[in-house]
């Protein structure tokens, strides 16, 4: 069995740790369907917490008393798998300066530990019924670079793909072509991806290994939407209404032909779209001929018709997708999106009006005077979750009201991921800018430019910008280069995240940039979901990627000053330090090990 792992640090060294110690105590089983377990091993020196994200874990640590020894040097994790009987070490990227670099064993944590207090994990079979097991060791080296065990921890979790069954399912693309990871893999995004938007439709993939990469790479998302257009078909008497941005994915377009007039269908006319030889135009073109030109209208409102939603109405199914993924192969393939799917009428009953109103009012003034742009419940069970269609006007705006959320009622931390922040000025981002300086909140982000540069938001407060170069090209050893996934936007989530950790926890997203465009010309949907469970989710995801592009910093500071990555032994002389040292007297680093354990 080969497990999946993003990206991450280290890769690994060659000491003989001989066989592992039977665990002699007991482990408390999860409750099922819990979103947050801890470990209970007393005898360990460290506590253990996992987090459940929607096909990936995050596996957080901290010291339990006072700070670590100084031999102390990272953290072995392994995992088993529901119904398995064997553990298998999780994999990293940097090793020791001591490492034998020919020892096939040195990717294993159990020879090269984390040397973090967190780490994300995305295993190959997540959607596995079932509870995951994971086992956390400390490592300790002496003075002979011999390396030894601690006292483990475990805890189980389910790693289930539905957030919440039978209501609604949070669902992620993989969104790392540019990652060491898909280049091991795959290579070359040649023969997998089109080069340019127009020729999507007729885009056959020619490379071998093209089914297995874009499997991988639109993760849930792709699957889940595409499983709501087959529940779609399959209920033959369901009514389907769909609003598209970007609409040149094949497997999407198919099946929305297939419909034939239970489809009405609104596809975006701006900018590029309403070109001669658009993907979208050919698409419209399509579907006019199997719904027929009264359930096909082209439309922009005020400047961007930008929602991306599927709402199906049938007798056996009542469905609705929407979130941050167009329907394109660049959202799909290389771009990190989300999508929120949601079953039942009252959701569904929302969607419907929204596109009704979006389909009669073919401007702003008029669907600003429609219910649609008020907060609306979506009347899901045990779930508060509330939507919002944009155009707005600006008596009844939304993006005041975010800005003010984030600036005065965030307590504890803020994770986010914005398209176009940093080049989209306003409250929001002013908001962001007020609570990255508070030196008792944990703030940590992430924004794409579309010139294609990435700008992150560190959790110390500066902000470094990434760009394509830095994000590919001649990486510094033992690094592999990468792909780009072509020029344009990579980073497309719409989310920010507030108080994980706490009741009031909440998510924004949607297709909604949090912007005046977005607030007050665009066809947009923006959710609000305050609940715990679906924050953890957005928590993980965000990790996954801001943790990937903050290693591309480490990069390339190596590589400017020369130096290879490593791991860090323990101090041998006066006035060396652990790695570990900033997490116990750096606030912000602090706050990063205590948060998430």
């Amino acid at each position: 069995m080969v497990e999946q792992v993003v990206f991450r640090y280290n890769c690994g060294s060659s000491y003989n740790l001989g066989p592992r110690e039977t665990v002699h105590y007991s482990l408390e089983d999860s409750m099922a369907g819990e979103f947050q377990v801890d470990g209970h091993n007393t005898a360990a020196l460290f506590t253990l917490k996992i987090h459940r994200g929607d096909g990936m874990s995050l596996v957080a640590m901290n010291w339990k008393s006072g700070k670590p020894p100084l031999n102390f040097v990272g953290f072995a994790i392994e995992y088993k798998e529901p119904g398995g009987d064997k553990f298998f070490a999780l994999k990293n990227r940097l090793c020791f300066p001591t490492a034998n670099k020919t020892d096939a064993n040195r990717l294993s944590t159990l020879q090269s530990p984390i040397q973090k207090f967190r780490w994300v994990h995305f295993p190959r079979s997540a959607d596995l019924a079932g509870e995951f097991t994971y086992r956390v060791s400390p490592v300790f080296m002496n003075d002979r670079n011999e390396l030894s065990l601690g006292e483990v921890q475990e805890a189980k979790i389910e790693l289930r793909r539905e957030t919440y069954p039978g209501q609604l399912n949070v669902a992620f693309t993989r969104g790392f072509v540019s990652s060491q990871a898909f280049v091991e893999k795959y290579k070359t995004v040649k023969g997998i991806l089109p080069t340019t938007a127009a020729k999507s439709l007729g885009f056959k993939a020619t490379n071998p290994k093209a089914p297995e990469a874009l499997a991988w790479m639109g993760f849930e998302a792709h699957q889940e939407i595409l499983g709501v257009l087959d529940k779609a078909l399959a209920d033959i008497h369901a009514q389907v209404r769909v609003v598209a941005y970007d609409l040149n994915e094949p497997e999407i377009v198919d099946r929305l032909v297939k419909l034939g007039t239970r489809l009405k269908v609104i596809v975006d006319d701006s900018g590029s779209h309403k070109k001669k030889g658009s993907a979208e135009n050919e698409a419209a073109k399509r579907l006019i001929v199997s719904a027929g030109s009264a359930n096909v209208k082209r439309q922009h409102m005020g400047q961007l018709q930008h929602n991306k939603f599927i709402a199906v109405h049938g007798p056996k199914t009542q469905l609705v997708v929407c979130g941050s993924t167009n329907f394109s192969w660049r959202a799909f393939f290389v771009q990190n999106n989300n999508a929120v799917v949601m079953q039942g009428p009252n959701p569904v009953k929302q969607f419907l009006a929204a596109f009704d109103n979006y389909w009669s009012n073919n401007n702003v003034k008029g669907f600003a005077a429609t219910k649609s742009v008020d907060w609306t419940s979506l009347g899901l069970s045990g779930i508060d979750a509330k939507v919002s269609f944009s155009p707005h006007s600006k008596p009844n705006a939304r993006l005041q009201s975010i800005a003010d959320d984030v600036a005065k009622q965030t307590t504890s931390s803020l994770l986010y991921s914005l398209a176009f922040l940093y080049e989209s000025p306003g409250v929001v981002k002013n908001a962001i800018v007020k609570v990255t300086k508070s030196k008792s909140l944990f703030v940590y982000g992430i924004s794409d430019k579309k010139v294609g540069g990435i700008v992150l938001q560190k959790p110390d407060g500066n902000l470094a910008p990434l760009f394509p170069a830095a994000l590919s090209g001649n990486l510094p050893e033992p690094f592999k280069s990468e792909p780009t996934g072509g020029s344009g936007t990579r980073m497309h989530h719409k989310f920010l995240v507030i108080d994980f950790d706490k009741p009031s926890a909440r998510v924004y997203l949607g297709s909604y940039n949090f912007s005046t465009p977005a607030d007050v010309k665009n066809g947009e949907n923006l959710l609000i979901l305050r609940d715990q469970r679906i924050a953890v989710s957005y928590l993980v995801e965000a990790l996954s990627m801001l943790d990937h592009y903050h290693f591309r910093v480490a990069q390339l500071d190596a590589k400017k000053k020369r130096k290879k990555l490593e791991l860090a032994l323990p101090p041998r002389k006066t006035g060396q330090k652990a790695w570990w040292e900033e997490y116990f007297t750096v606030a912000r680093k602090i706050r990063d090990r205590t948060l998430f354990s």
